[in-house]
């Protein structure tokens, strides 16, 4: 495959003309029973920003999603890692954070006081400060909206139309906004008020209860597991909602009401049907699988860790018959799925047993040699100096004005013609005020200055 783009040195997106508010004509009705047509129709032009579109011509380099615009006003983490995904993919992307700040500035670890998580998941976005709880904000707020493609928060249901910038208001400004909404619960459901973070929805979705072992507590993720998912979720969700407005030319938006429990729950495999069909309450096997054996994480002589799962019939033969030779290869009792299974002590105990008598580096070889997978268990280090990670650039350095440089993961996935790529790590608080405020929005210095004095930026 092509080699991925390297990060390009940070350009600010072009100064736009100051939004106002554009009039509207709501697209005809279809009358009842008529046929839609096979063809997708023009798209509507509901705002005086051309839409995006494929670039006949482009210069080489251009990103998939340049000419979308992203409200950014979500905090910590799911919400903002729906804006940072269309952000890596080219979409302008406008931080909004409150006078005080992020709460995700003050996480995490820093260097010479620079919260270093903010630098990956603010990344590509260009930040500016505004209280939309402030009435003048609002105002503000509403005229950013104009001009945009996505919006994205996270306040709890109700905190947005109390403020008057709930769905349907904006929507009499801009009817082509898609507004993401990211909550614990959902805009729905006698849950709906409650605050709900990644940790709750790991324990409310049913993963922390099959995760860890038998005889230990439900395990936690050590990171925003829930959070991430969501996220991407949320992503492709609002790339449905861009295909249905721009491509099938509907010319509307719409909300995309994203929970953050219910991603992970969906990914949780066959538990519900299982339950519904059978009664079948899922447990906690620590490492191994309920599906098929063997499959663990086993140590070796060295003290470092492989993983293995051996599902297909053809890859446990080829493992067994590695580790225990032509009688555990053809031992009746690991013949099916369910022997197997029945007999996971055995045949977990059986490679165990062989790879810890053995370094790292003689149980990748020989796995090779058989054509049976298993990879080592990786620190971060350990992935830094990996000649994979190398060799498809997924760590990447880039210059930062406050650090440096910095390195993180790159954009994925790659795509052929048009990959994305980290233009800048995260920002400044309010670094963009001037270029969104003053260039774009047409303020003055003085109504700035005044903004700033009455805590609204």
């Amino acid at each position: 495959m092509p080699k991925p783009a390297q990060p390009a040195t940070p350009r600010k997106p072009a100064a736009r003309k100051p939004a106002t508010k554009v009039a509207t004509k709501a697209a005809p009705k279809r009358a009842a029973g008529k046929a839609a047509p096979t063809a997708a129709p023009k798209r509507a032009a509901a705002t005086a920003r051309p839409r995006p579109h494929p670039r006949r011509g482009a210069s080489k380099g251009y990103m998939p999603l340049e000419g979308l615009r992203v409200i950014d006003a979500a905090s910590i983490f799911a919400g903002p890692l729906v804006a940072s995904t269309l952000g890596d993919f080219g979409a302008d992307v406008i931080k909004i954070e409150h006078p005080r700040g992020d709460a995700l500035r003050g996480m995490g670890l820093r260097k010479n006081g620079i919260p270093l998580w903010w630098k990956v998941t603010s990344r590509n976005k260009r930040c500016i400060t505004l209280s939309l709880s402030h009435p003048r904000g609002a105002e503000i707020f509403k005229r950013l909206v104009a001009d945009a493609d996505v919006l994205v928060e996270n306040f709890r249901p109700g905190t947005m139309e109390k403020w008057g910038l709930g769905y349907e208001e904006l929507a009499k400004i801009n009817p082509r906004l898609i507004m993401v909404r990211v909550t614990g619960y959902g805009q729905t459901g006698p849950y709906r008020n409650r605050p709900g973070f990644g940790t709750i929805a790991e324990a409310f979705s049913g993963f922390a209860h099959i995760t860890g072992f038998p005889d230990g507590p439900p395990t936690l993720p050590p990171f925003g597991l829930a959070d991430g998912v969501a996220a991407y979720y949320g992503t492709f969700a609002t790339m449905f909602a861009i295909y249905d407005r721009d491509v099938r030319g509907t010319g509307k938006g719409q909300v995309v009401d994203l929970s953050i429990y219910e991603p992970l729950f969906s990914l949780l495999g066959p538990q519900s049907i299982n339950y519904d069909q059978l009664g079948v309450l899922q447990g906690r096997t620590g490492n191994r699988s309920v599906n098929n054996a063997p499959r663990d994480a086993y140590r070796t002589k060295d003290g470092r860790y492989v993983a293995l799962s051996a599902a297909a019939p053809s890859v446990r033969m080829r493992v067994m018959r590695l580790c225990g030779g032509e009688a555990a290869a053809n031992d009746p009792r690991f013949e099916t799925t369910e022997g197997r299974i029945k007999h996971s002590d055995e045949i977990n105990g059986i490679v165990a047993r062989w790879v810890a008598e053995r370094n790292l580096d003689q149980v990748l070889k020989a796995f090779a040699e058989t054509e049976a997978a298993i990879g080592p268990v990786n620190d971060i280090a350990q992935i830094f100096a990996d000649p994979q990670f190398q060799a498809r650039n997924d760590i990447i350095a880039l210059p930062d004005e406050d650090l440096g440089q910095v390195k993180m993961q790159n954009v994925f996935p790659f795509l052929s013609r048009t990959p994305g790529r980290v233009r800048w790590a995260g920002r400044r608080m309010g670094q963009d005020n001037d270029a969104v405020y003053r260039r774009e929005l047409g303020l003055t210095r003085a109504e700035i200055a005044a903004l700033k004095a009455d805590g609204v930026i």
